[in-house]
């Protein structure tokens, strides 16, 4: 939701997270989504002035690592760097006020009106994240077997396939490194499907 780039307790990247609180998202008669184009790297700022503005707005995260000086570090990132949903009714609610909010650079508009975002994927963006706003990876996506990409942690951007589900939330990978394989074993978090 409003966190933009928070470090991430080790011993949370394993655990279960909790679904986002879908209700405060669900749209009244009149309302659709629309997409702000926030200020560089203000995606949280933009977020914490909306809501005090009594807007509803969403900043879909993921995780990422960040590699710095043999030191790796794991945070959570917009998905859509500089853009921010927000849930408006253009008949009832004084929509320009979203251009003159802190962090917020302005609305995409379409001419004189705000674009809407089409039905449907802010929702479905918004069902598949945890309590914290980043996106969840369902286990039922992936197939033993199949290609998978490590999307974070030391071995982030390498490719292998799928060896192992198990129920407490991890994965083992058969990744393809320095001429021979190497099993790993990774938070299922870390992984999603090489498409």
């Amino acid at each position: 939701m409003i966190v933009d780039r928070a470090m991430i307790d080790r011993n949370d990247l394993g655990s279960e997270t909790r679904p986002l609180e879908a209700s405060r998202f669900a749209l009244e008669p009149g309302e659709r989504w629309y997409v702000a184009m926030t200020l560089p790297r203000k995606e949280r700022l933009a977020a914490t002035q909306l809501d005090n503005q009594c807007y509803r707005s969403f900043l879909p995260l993921q995780l990422e690592t960040h590699r710095h000086a043999r030191k790796f570090t794991s945070v959570l990132a917009p998905v859509f760097p500089r853009y921010i949903f927000v849930i408006l009714d253009l008949e009832r609610q004084r929509w320009r006020s979203v251009n003159g909010t802190f962090g917020v650079q302005r609305l995409i508009t379409d001419g004189e009106r705000p674009l809407a975002v089409a039905p449907g994927i802010v929702e479905t963006l918004v069902q598949s994240s945890d309590r914290r706003g980043a996106l969840i990876f369902k286990a039922d996506e992936l197939a033993i077997g199949d290609a998978v990409k490590l999307v974070s942690g030391p071995f982030a951007g390498s490719f292998g396939i799928l060896q192992r589900l198990d129920g407490a939330g991890r994965v083992q990978i058969l990744l393809a490194l320095l001429g021979g394989s190497v099993k790993v074993t990774a938070a299922r978090q870390m992984v999603a499907a090489a498409r």
